[in-house]
């Protein structure tokens, strides 16, 4: 690997809550950093330009691709959604260990061909009955659109194969320590601590009379 910095997927259906979940690893490791996807949906209540994501209409969106700009991108439920390529060497800039990202699996395929040392999480809900709930309790979409996300959300799970990991989002605080625990497990990869146990073992041979 070039270097050790931690990139982790996490996807999910819509409402089985990998926003709330990506939220909490964000405020537990400050040490990663959010990429900030582009999408061409309008933003909801309470979402803030350029901090949960970058809002685009399709003209500029097309012209980004057009560009190369993006590191993947994908259409979902009828919008656009794309990672450009320099949030990773943004999250180098701002010297932070990772960067997270949430993008569902079409996305995830993409990052994980041309970096397969990726890590990728698939969040699930307890069950469909559940998502629909949650999907109705967010009160941001209308009837159309919350049928359209949970028709799509069997097609979705459907690719959690891509993933490296899954965790069931039951009982939320149990899914935070889960996906933490993930983190944890992650950044004690042989490959990513390799560098400290040969900075010791050098120290040792230094100390040697």
């Amino acid at each position: 690997m070039d270097d050790d910095l931690l990139l982790l997927i996490i996807s999910s259906p819509s409402g089985a809550g990998k926003t709330t979940l990506t939220r909490d690893l964000l405020a537990r490791f400050p040490d990663l950093m959010f990429s900030v996807s582009h999408t061409t949906r309008p933003a909801r209540a309470q979402e803030v330009d350029g901090k949960d994501y970058h809002f685009v209409d399709r003209t500029r969106f097309e012209q980004l691709v057009a560009q190369a700009r993006f590191a993947e991108w994908a259409e979902v439920h009828g919008n656009l959604y794309g990672t450009t390529v320099d949030e990773i060497q943004r999250c180098r800039d701002q010297r932070r260990t990772g960067v997270v990202f949430d993008i569902d699996y079409q996305g995830a395929r993409q990052i994980k061909a041309s970096r397969p040392d990726a890590v990728s999480v698939f969040v699930l809900p307890p069950s469909m009955d559940e998502l629909k709930r949650r999907l109705r309790a967010r009160a941001s979409d209308d009837e159309a659109t919350i049928e359209r996300r949970y028709n799509n959300a069997k097609r979705e799970i459907e690719h959690y194969g891509l993933c490296d990991y899954v965790v069931v989002n039951d009982q939320l605080e149990a899914a935070k320590e889960r996906l933490r625990a993930i983190v944890y497990a992650e950044r004690s990869r042989r490959w990513r601590m390799a560098h400290v146990a040969e900075s010791l073992l050098r120290r040792s041979q230094d100390a040697q009379p």
